[in-house]
């Protein structure tokens, strides 16, 4: 029987890249995004390469306040249940915190908190019931110091990171294994929304994917992909703060 994924924020960046390497192995397809019309032009891209594809898309946009539980709703109510959880969604604002876009800002941390805990919750609860499931949380190598410039972004993948180590040790005892992903620069639209330039240094996100996808399977805690944002860990976090600021300051 083929498991069934979940894939949020599945059209573009890192969540493309993981919606490409499992449409080659047998699992089902739930792809999310806000966008109808980029859900629809996916969907056919994939079946017109395999055309026996199980894939169901859902247009909702996780910024909106009680996103999560219509998107599962009607998830449940097509019948489908979900084995697997990638928690991918989400953008980023650049700018001193004084003066970013309240509206937007609170969109932000209703996509990067709120939506994935709720998501989280959601799928726990049924995972316990089968006593079986995995759940990915995509984070930042951002959760693992302050973020001057970035403040709202970067704690708000603090929180997600935090709340993964925890859910993952009282979801470990009802069978349920939970990830979470801490990629560094990756090559996607993500600095091109916020103004800035992609650096040189960028990961591909299907390399991301597939590093993730392994760390997940292998039942690892935490995954950093990239040799270079392994090694940065080590840096004391004020120091990596300072560097930031200075980065994005110049931005």
């Amino acid at each position: 029987m083929k498991k069934t994924v979940l894939i949020t924020g599945a059209t573009g960046g890192i969540g493309l890249a993981f919606t490409k390497l499992l449409a080659k192995k047998e699992y089902r397809l739930l792809l999310v995004s806000s966008s109808e019309k980029r859900l629809q032009h996916l969907k056919e891209l994939l079946l017109r390469v395999k055309p026996n594809l199980a894939v169901e898309i859902y247009a909702e946009d996780l910024a909106v306040q009680g996103a999560a539980g219509r998107l599962y709703d009607r998830i449940g109510k097509d019948g489908w249940q979900v084995d697997v959880l990638i928690n991918n969604a989400g953008f980023g604002m650049v700018g001193a915190a004084h003066t970013l876009d309240m509206e937007k800002e609170e969109q932000m941390l209703q996509l990067l908190v709120v939506t994935p805990t709720q998501l989280c919750k959601c799928c726990l609860r049924d995972m316990y019931k089968r006593g079986s499931g995995k759940i990915l949380n995509v984070a930042s190598v951002g959760a693992f110091q302050p973020g001057p410039y970035t403040a709202s972004y970067y704690a708000s993948k603090s929180y997600l990171y935090q709340y993964s180590q925890a859910i993952r040790l009282e979801a470990k005892k009802q069978g349920v294994q939970v990830c979470t992903l801490c990629p560094g620069s990756t090559r996607t639209h993500f600095f091109e929304k916020t103004g800035a330039k992609t650096p040189i240094w960028a990961m591909s996100p299907e390399r991301v994917a597939k590093e993730a996808w392994e760390g997940l399977n292998a039942d690892k805690a935490v995954v950093v992909p990239g040799m270079i944002n392994r090694l940065l860990r080590l840096v004391p976090a004020q120091i990596k703060a300072y560097g930031v600021a200075l980065l994005k300051k110049h931005t």
